[in-house]
Formats: structure tokens, sequence, C-alpha cells
């Protein structure tokens, strides 16, 4: 009987012992890696706690068999009364021991129902987590998740381009050894500080990288922990550098444009005074007004015509119409229009054009206007007695055909080189020698660059003139 209890107050203590892991372990449910920990010893506590009762029922019923036997054989030998208190204590001992057993079959049972549970939760904790990285993983924004001790716990491929670190090293390493950039650090640090799980902060931050500092917008999230506990950070950068580019050049072309319509503008309005406050008594004096006005009402008419050429090939809504062209038709046809002007101011102009079988894939009317800006141009920053030339060449080598219009005029200073096509621009030396919009390159550029995929070139010598070439592919 001692032995018996002995074994009932072992099974007891180990009961204790199963159930004790189960409580502490669910006393620490912290973290999606800690849920893993929770499962598993939660587990293990309820099969420990069981199996000792098992073992206990089993060690009890094996001796209760030995016992039995014993008593069994003694009645044999002894002729044993069955009423006899051992063969009473022996059926006692039998019923309690079957008892045992099966309670404790039932538990084990019911804790591998138990470990089942917990098995398919530790499933869904493990798939739910995996779609959670697959979504940060594909975002094309940068994102950062750090814990609430300023540990990266989750990153994507953007940010550690972003930040120039190895993302398999990144995992669980605190985030000031991470990033190089302190003011970011500092941002996520600020942001796990203020205890704030709703709140949302979003700042303007540039960070350097091998091509230029890039401008990003940064939206900063407090995330609570699975416990409940201090809160970490989502972190969420966004370029913007190419939308503050793209912002900057609006409002530069609203200004320009402002500026370039209110100067013709003004003229016609000034004249127009003079006229009806009768300023101009005689019809020369007349004429010349009228003269003036024209062509200030002419300059405005291109501006809008330049900017509307310009926005509709920038936005892809001009009309197209691509044709084999011979190169030297349109050139001579520019030419010709332009030789007036050219002989007004006593400027030489020389035309060297090859044979017009050669053909360009083309639209003939927006070659056509690139050419005759060029050359508008040309004439325009030449002096008198100067000249022109204009070439048609082919490179049957690179299948390309070369129109190529060069000058003796005052030349581009190198400084201004690398912005002669841009919007508005004009070269400040030379702005005193005529009047213009700072369009014209700009379309001659988008025609022959993002309508034909060809390429606008110049090269330049102040004091000795300037060469624009424009190369198109050569249509067989």
């Amino acid at each position: 009987m001692r032995r018996v209890r002995n074994l009932q107050i072992s099974a007891g203590v180990l009961a204790a012992a199963g159930i004790g892991c189960l409580v502490a372990a669910g006393q620490q449910p912290k973290g999606a890696e800690a849920l893993h920990v929770w499962l598993w010893a939660g587990g293990a506590g309820l099969i420990i706690a069981n199996i000792s009762w098992f073992v206990a029922a089993m060690t009890l019923r094996r001796d209760t068999k030995e016992l039995s036997a014993a008593l069994k054989h003694r009645a044999v030998t002894e002729s044993m009364d069955p009423l006899d208190p051992a063969m009473t204590e022996l059926s006692a001992i039998a019923e309690g021991a079957n008892e045992v057993l099966g309670t404790a079959q039932k538990a084990v049972a019911d804790a591998a129902v138990q470990v089942k549970g917990y098995e398919i939760q530790l499933k869904v904790a493990t798939a739910e987590r995996q779609h959670a990285e697959a979504i940060i993983k594909s975002i094309s924004d940068a994102v950062l998740v750090t814990s609430a001790f300023d540990e990266i716990v989750l990153a994507n491929d953007a940010a550690a381009k972003t930040f120039n670190f190895d993302l398999r090293k990144s995992n669980r390493t605190p985030v000031d050894r991470m990033l190089s950039d302190t003011k970011m650090v500092d941002l996520i640090r600020e942001m796990r500080q203020s205890k704030s799980v709703n709140g949302r902060r979003i700042v303007e931050h540039q960070i350097p990288s091998p091509a230029g500092d890039r401008t990003y917008k940064v939206t900063l999230s407090g995330v609570a922990s699975a416990g409940g506990g201090d809160a970490g950070v989502v972190a969420v950068l966004h370029d913007m550098t190419r939308e503050k580019e793209v912002a900057e050049m609006k409002n530069d072309f609203v200004s320009n444009v402002s500026h370039e319509l209110r100067t013709p503008l003004a003229s016609i309005k000034a004249y127009v005074e003079m006229l009806i406050d009768g300023e101009a008594d005689d019809e020369r004096t007349k004429t010349e007004f009228y003269e003036i006005i024209q062509g200030e009402a002419n300059r405005l008419g291109r501006l809008i015509d330049n900017i509307l050429n310009i926005s509709r090939i920038e936005s892809g809504l001009v009309k197209i119409n691509k044709v084999p062209q011979s190169i030297s038709v349109i050139v001579k046809e520019a030419f010709d229009v332009i030789n007036p002007q050219a002989k007004l101011k006593q400027i030489n102009l020389v035309e060297q054009l090859c044979p017009v079988f050669y053909q360009t894939f083309g639209d003939k009317d927006m070659i056509y206007q690139a050419v005759l800006n060029i050359l508008s141009n040309s004439v325009k920053y030449t002096p008198p007695s100067g000249q022109v030339t204009v070439q048609t060449l082919v490179d049957e080598n690179r299948k390309k055909v070369l129109v190529k219009i060069s000058d003796t005029g005052v030349g581009i200073p190198p400084k201004d080189l690398p912005f002669v096509f841009d919007k508005f621009y004009r070269v400040e030396a030379n702005n005193k020698m005529a009047k213009g919009t700072g369009l014209g390159l700009s379309l001659v550029k988008h025609i022959v660059e993002t309508v034909h995929h060809g390429r606008a070139l110049v090269t330049s010598e102040v004091g000795k003139g300037t060469v624009f070439s424009l190369e198109l592919d050569l249509h067989e």
C-alpha cells in the first residue's frame, strides 16, 4: 500500500510539473516567435502531465497484477477465504488502478487533441507572417519595421537598396548599426518613444545616393506588439524626387510663359494706345506702328504654337504622319523659305545636299519645322557678311542621314551649351542680338528625339560659329 501511495504522489508531482510548464509558457505570449514557444510549451506541459498519470496508472496496474497473482497462489496453496481482508484490499486496489488508468488514457487523448489545435494555430500564424512578408517585399517603396527595442524585424529590397545594407543580415539587428543615416534613425526612435500606436507622422527627408541626393516622403506609424506592450515603428519611404522636379518644371514653365506672353502684349498695347491718341500723324509713322504691331502679334502666335506643339508631343497627343521622305527635299524647302531673310542681312546661304533618293521615315511637316527653326537661329546670330551652310550627309554603314547646319556667327559659350535645348533657355551673352522665346530649339529636340528617335547635337566656339546636327534613321 505504501508503494501505491508513493506512485500516486509521484504521479501528482509529475502532473503538477507539467501543468507548471503550461502556465509558465502561457505567461509569456509576446511576438510571433514567442507564440511558437507558447504553443509548443503548452502542448509539452499537457503531455508531461498526462503521461505522468499514465505511467503511474500503468505501474499501479502492473503491481496490482503481481499482487493478485501472489494472493491467488497463496489462496491455492493455503486455501485462503475469498472474504479474506487481503483479497478485499486487492479488489479495491484493482478498481482504483483501473479508474486511474481510464482517467490517464482520457487525459492523454485530450492532450493530443489540444496539441493538434496548437499545431493548427502555429501553422495559421506562420502563414499569416509569410503573407505579410510577401506583401511588404512586393512594395516598390522602401519599408522598415522595427521593434520596441529599435531592432529591424522586417525590411524589403527597396529599403536595403535605399540605405545600402545587407537584407540577409538585418533581422534583429539594431537600426543604428544597419542605417548610416543618423537622421532616419532619430526619426524612428522619436516615433517609438512617443508610444503612439494610432498616430502617424509624415516628414520630407533627403538621402544621398550615387546619382545625387534623393528626396523621400517618410511616413512613420506606431505598431503595438502582440502582447500589447511597447510599440514598434513602421517606416515607409516614397521617392518623390521626380515629382518635385516635375513640379518645379511646371512652375518654371508657367513663370516663363507668363513672362514671354507679357512682352509682345505690352508692345502691342503700347503702339495701339499711341495710334488711338493720334501720335502717328503721318502715314509713314502709322505704317511703322502697324508693322511693329504685326511683328509682335506674329511673335505671340509663334510662341503659342511652339508651346502647343511641345505640349502635344510630350503628352503623346500630336498626330504623326510618318512616311518615307527625301531629306534633301525637306531641307531645300526650308532653305528657300529662309533665303530672303538671309539676303536682307547680307548673309551668304550655301547648300550642299545629297541625292534626293536618300530617304528617312518620318513626318515631313515636323522635320521641316525642326530644320527651319535651326536655320532661323543661325541667320539671327550670324553678323552681316557671314555665312550659313546647310548639308545633308549619308552614313550607309550606320544607316543614318545627317542634316548639318553650320554658321560663322557669335557662337555659344561652353557653360551654356548643355542647356540650349531646354525650354525658355536663352544664351544671356547673345540676348541683345535677336528676340526669341527660348522654345525653338526645345521643339527641335522633341521632334528629332521624341518623335523620330534620332539625335540633336550642337558644337560651338565663341566668335567662330556654331554647328547643329540632326541625325535620323536612313530608310531603305
